[in-house]
C-alpha cells in the first residue's frame, strides 16, 4: 500500500511494540496498539521472560531473526543504558556426543555468518568461574563449550517501554486495559477491532497476542496451531561470589549459560542466579484457569502469565544446578514460578495473513530471542509486500489440516518442549503421532519391511528390508563406503541396491505425498499464466515445469503444471502454502472478473501416485496396459489418460530420478490394485520397491533442485540454475519486471555442484564451505551418488567460484576437500530419461 492504512496491533508485548516501531519507522503512523493489560506491565510472556538471546539455530531464518534482535536492542537505549547486555553465550558439553553436536552447531553458525568457537574446559572455567570443572554426578565432566560472543541478555520489559515511547513520538497510539471481543469484517475483509470500549476501525489487524493467539484466532475462524505451556524459572538467594560484581540489580557480566545435557539454562541476576528448566514434565495450560489479575494488582510477581511454582517438578533440576555450580549449595530458591510460553508443532513461529480474511495477520509463538527480527519481517510484508528474510519455515499456513487440530498441536508441541535441548538428527522422525496419512500402498510397503520417515503427516518409505538380499548381488562399484555414525543414522546400504536396480532395471516409487492441486474453470489458464514463469498455454496433454515468484523475483515455489483439458489443470506443488496462495489468487481474479472464475482444490488425499522408473519400465507397463507408451505415443513432459489392467490412470512422462518412466496417477480406491499389477508385472524384470534414500541420491545426480532446501524466496531462477523454467519472451507474470533487473546484474551467489575429493566423506547439509581458507557459503543438499560412485553436495557459493575450483566443507570441525563440478553429474545428454 502506498498510503498509510489503518493498522491495529493486538498485544503490546515485545512483538507488538516492535511491529509498531518497525511500521512507524517506514512511515506508517496510522497505527493503534491495543493491550488487555496495563501498558507499563502487560502481563504476558514478555513481562516475565528471562531475556536470554542465543542466536544458535539450525534455521537460517531464525538465526537472522535473532541477530537482528541483538543489533536492534543494542541500539535501543536511554540514559546511556542499552536494552541488550552483550555478555555472550556459552553452551556446555558434558558428553562426547554433546561436544560433537557443538562442533556441528559451530559449523552451522559459520554458515549463517555468526562468529562462534569451540573452547576447552579450562577456557569455559575462565569465562565462567562458577563452573564445577571436576567430576559431576554420574561421572560426567565438562569437556568443552560453544562460545558465541555476540549473544546476551535482552531487557525485554525496558525495550517495550522504549519502543512505546519511540513509536508514540512518531504518532502511534497505544491503548492499555482494553479487551478485544471480536474482529469486525465485511466482504471478506477486516474493518475493525471490537473491544469492550467500542470498535477501532482498521484496514489491517495484526494478532500479537502471544499464548492468547489461539483463542484470538477462533474469533475469525482461524486455527492458530500453538499450545501454551508452563516453563519453570527460579531466582536464587544472593551468592557471595557475585557480591559487588554486577552494577545493576538485574545485571550480568558473565555469559548466559546452557547446560543442555540436563535441560537447563542460567543467567546472572545481579548477585543472584536465574535458572530456567525444561527438565520437567510438559505442563499444558488451561486458558480458562489463568489467574485473574486486575490492572491495579499487576506486578512482577503477579500476572496472568505467571503460574504457581510446583517445587516438586524443579527439585531434580535444583540438584543438577548445584552440581554444575557448586556455589549454589550455599543458596536457596528465593523466587520461583511456572511461566507461560507458546510452542508449535515444529517449534517455529507463525507469521502470515489469514487465507480467508483479507487484512488479518498473525505474528504468534514468537519468543523475545526473535522478536525484533520477526517484527521487521512483518513490517516488510505489510509495507513492501515481501519479507527480505525467507519465511517459508514460519508461514502461518505451512501446516496441513490434520496438523492444526487440538490433539495434534497438543501432542507435538509438548514433545517439542521435551526435546528442546535434545541432540536431534536432521532426518529424525516423530515417534508419535504416526500413521496419520498413508498412501493406498502402505499395507504392501509394510509387508516389504519399509522403514518409514514422516513428513507433513505422511509416512514415506526410506528403504525396504525386503531388498537386503540384493546387497549380495550388488556390483562392487555400486557399494557405498562406510559412513560415520552421524551420517549413518536413518540410512541403510539397501538404498544403494535400490538405486542400482532403478538404474539397471526398474523401480517402483510411492510419490503420493507430493501435494496435488486441481485448477478448473474458464479462468484457470489466465490464473496459472499470470502466476507462473512457464508457458502453460499449450494444448491439453502438455506438462510444464515452472516457478512461482515473489514480486521481487525470488522463488516462492516450483511447480509442475499438467494441462489435462482446456479448462482443467493438475499441479504438483510443495506445500499447503502453495495451495492457499493459489486459491486466494483465484478468489481475487474471480472477484475482479466473474467470467474468469477458477476453482483450486486439493486432491492429494483422494488420489495417489506411483513413479515407475528405469530402463525396463516400458517392458513392465506393457504387460498390463495396451496403450501406446512409446516415445511417439507419449513424449517427454507430456501426459495422457491410459488404462492399466482396467484401472483409469493419468500417465505423465516425468522422472525425478533421471530414468525412463512415468508418474502414474489414479484415485485412491484403485491405488492398491495398481501397485499389485505393476509389482507383479515387474517381477521377471527385477522390479524393486524403492525408497527416499535411493530417490534423493538419484535426484542429486541429475541436479534436480528441492525447493525450500536448495533455493527459496531469497534466490532468483538464474542464480539457482533454473533459468530454463522462465519461458522466453514471456511477460506480465508475477515478478517478471524484477526478474529482468536481476538478470541484468550478476548475482553475488550461485548454486554450485560439488563432489567430495576423497570419494568417501558424507555431509548432510548446512555445513559451511570455505574458499581459499575463508568461509564463503554453505551446503544445501547432499547425498552419496550411488551411480557416480562419489559423494555429492550442492552449495551456495560466490559466483566467481567456477567449475574445477577447489573448496573445503567443514564437517564436525574437520575440513573436507571438494571440487566444484559441472552438472548434471549423471546422463548430461538426457538420453536415458528421454528413452
Amino acid at each position: 500500500m502506498s498510503a498509510s492504512p489503518r493498522v491495529v496491533i493486538i498485544g503490546a508485548g515485545i512483538v507488538g511494540t516492535n511491529i509498531a516501531d518497525e511500521l512507524s519507522s517506514r512511515g506508517w503512523t496510522n497505527v493503534t496498539v491495543v493491550e488487555q493489560g496495563p501498558l507499563e506491565l502487560a502481563g504476558g510472556s514478555t513481562s516475565h521472560a528471562p531475556g536470554l538471546v542465543f542466536q544458535n539455530n539450525g534455521s537460517r531464518t531464525m538465526t537472522e531473526f535473532a541477530t537482528y534482535t541483538v543489533n536492534k536492542l543494542l541500539s535501543l537505549s536511554k540514559d546511556g543504558q542499552s536494552c541488550f547486555n552483550q555478555v555472550g553465550g556459552l553452551e556446555l558439553a558434558t558428553t562426547p556426543e554433546r561436544l560433537a553436536e557443538l562442533k556441528r552447531k559451530m559449523g552451522i553458525m559459520t554458515s549463517w555468518g555468526v562468529e562462534s568457537r569451540i573452547i576447552d574446559a579450562d577456557e569455559c572455567e575462565k569465562i565462567y568461574p562458577l563452573l564445577n570443572t571436576g567430576k559431576l554426578t554420574g561421572g560426567r565432566e565438562i569437556l568443552g563449550g560453544l562460545h558465541i560472543p555476540t549473544d546476551g541478555l535482552a531487557l525485554a520489559a525496558r525495550a517495550v517501554q522504549l519502543l512505546i515511547e519511540r513509536a508514540g513520538e512518531r504518532g502511534v497510539t497505544f491503548i492499555g486495559n482494553t479487551t478485544v471481543t471480536g474482529i469486525a469484517q465485511e466482504g471478506g475483509k477486516v474493518t475493525g477491532v471490537e473491544t469492550n470500549t467500542g470498535v477501532i476501525p482498521a484496514d489491517i489487524v495484526v494478532s500479537c497476542a502471544g499464548f492468547w493467539g489461539r483463542e484470538l484466532g477462533k474469533l475469525v475462524g482461524l486455527e492458530v496451531p500453538l499450545l501454551p505451556l508452563a516453563h519453570q524459572y527460579v531466582v536464587t538467594t544472593p551468592l557471595a561470589e557475585l557480591e559487588g560484581v554486577n552494577e545493576l540489580p538485574k545485571g550480568a557480566s558473565k555469559p548466559i549459560l546452557r547446560y543442555q545435557d540436563k535441560d537447563l539454562y542460567y543467567r546472572e541476576w545481579g548477585n543472584k542466579i536465574g535458572i530456567g528448566s525444561y527438565a520437567h514434565r510438559p505442563m499444558p495450560v488451561d486458558m480458562s484457569a489463568l489467574p485473574k489479575v486486575s490492572s491495579e494488582e499487576m506486578s512482577d510477581h503477579k500476572m496472568p502469565s505467571r503460574l504457581e511454582f510446583t517445587l516438586e517438578d524443579f527439585l531434580p533440576a535444583w540438584e543438577d544446578s548445584q552440581d554444575l555450580l557448586p556455589a549454589l549449595r550455599s543458596t536457596a530458591i528465593e523466587d520461583g514460578f511456572n511461566g507461560i510460553f507458546s510452542f508449535t508443532p515444529d517449534g517455529g513461529p507463525l507469521i502470515g495473513e489469514h487465507p480467508d480474511l483479507t487484512g488479518f495477520w498473525v505474528a504468534e509463538a514468537v519468543w523475545v530471542t526473535h522478536s525484533s527480527g520477526v517484527a521487521k519481517a512483518v513490517a516488510e510484508l505489510l509495507v513492501e509486500g515481501r519479507s527480505r528474510t525467507d519465511l517459508h519455515g514460519t508461514e502461518l499456513t505451512r501446516f496441513e489440516k490434520v496438523q492444526t487440530s487440538d490433539a495434534y498441536v497438543s501432542e507435538t508441541s509438548q514433545q517439542n518442549f521435551v526435546e528442546i535441548y535434545d541432540i536431534l538428527h536432521p532426518l529424525q522422525p516423530k515417534e508419535s503421532p504416526r500413521d496419520l496419512r498413508v498412501s493406498p500402498f502402505n499395507v504392501r510397503q509394510k509387508e516389504l519391511g519399509a522403514f518409514f520417515l514422516e513428513s507433513a503427516g505422511w509416512e514415506r518409505p526410506h528403504w525396504f528390508e525386503a531388498n537386503r538380499g540384493l546387497l549380495e548381488e550388488l556390483p562392487a562399484a555400486w557399494q557405498a563406503p562406510e559412513r560415520d555414525s552421524w551420517s549413518n543414522m536413518f540410512h541403510s546400504p539397501i538404498s544403494a541396491a535400490e538405486a542400482w536396480r532403478t538404474r539397471t532395471a526398474v523401480g517402483l516409487y510411492d510419490m503420493t505425498p507430493l501435494k496435488r492441486l486441481e485448477v478448473v474453470g474458464p479462468g484457470a489458464e489466465a490464473l496459472l499464466h499470470r502466476l507462473s514463469t512457464g508457458n502453460i498455454t499449450k494444448k491439453p496433454g502438455a506438462v510444464t515445469y515452472c516457478l512461482l515468484l515473489e514480486h521481487d523475483g525470488g522463488i516462492r515455489s516450483d511447480v509442475t503444471v499438467a494441462r489435462l483439458e482446456q479448462e482443467k489443470f493438475q499441479l504438483g506443488v510443495n506445500s499447503n502454502v502453495d495451495f492457499d496462495y493459489l486459491r486466494v489468487e483465484a478468489r481475487k481474479q474471480s472477484a475482479a472478473d466473474p467470467s474468469q472464475w477458477a476453482h483450486v482444490s486439493d486432491i492429494t488425499g483422494s488420489t495417489c501416485c506411483i513413479g515407475l522408473w528405469g530402463p525396463l519400465a516400458r517392458e513392465v507397463i506393457g504387460k498390463v496396459s495396451d496403450d501406446d507408451l512409446s516415445n511417439d505415443g507419449l513424449k517427454y513432459f507430456r501426459t495422457k489418460e491410459i488404462s492399466v489392467g482396467g484401472i483409469p490412470v493419468t500417465a505423465m512422462r516425468l522422472s525425478y530420478v533421471g530414468e525412463l518412466g512415468w508418474e502414474l496417477y489414479t484415485t485412491s480406491e484403485y491405488g492398491l490394485k495398481l501397485w499389485d499389477l505393476l509389482f507383479e508385472a515387474g517381477q521377471e524384470h527385477g522390479i524393486v520397491a524403492a525408497g527416499r534414500g535411493a530417490f534423493n541420491s538419484m535426484r542429486l545426480e541429475k541436479g534436480y533442485r528441492l525447493w525450500g532446501t536448495d533455493m527459496n524466496t531469497e534466490h532468483d531462477p538464474y542464480q539457482s540454475g533454473l533459468g530454463f523454467s522462465v519461458a522466453k519472451d514471456k511477460t506480465g507474470f508475477v515478478g517478471a519486471e524484477a526478474l529482468l533487473a536481476r538478470k541484468a546484474e550478476p548475482a553475488a551467489k550461485t548454486l554450485r555442484c560439488l563432489t567430495i575429493d576423497d570419494g568417501t566423506s558424507i555431509v548432510l547439509g548446512k555445513e559451511p564451505v570455505y574458499v581459499a581458507g575463508e568461509a564463503a557459503g554453505y551446503v544445501t543438499s547432499a547425498a552419496y551418488g550411488f551411480s557416480i560412485h562419489k559423494p555429492i553436495a550442492y552449495a551456495w557459493l560466490p559466483t566467481a567460484v567456477g567449475v574445477g575450483d577447489a573448496v573445503e566443507i567443514e564437517y564436525f570441525g574437520e575440513r573436507i576437500p571438494a571440487t566444484v563440478t559441472a552438472e548434471p553429474l549423471y546422463d548430461p545428454a538426457m538420453e536415458r530419461i528421454r528413452g
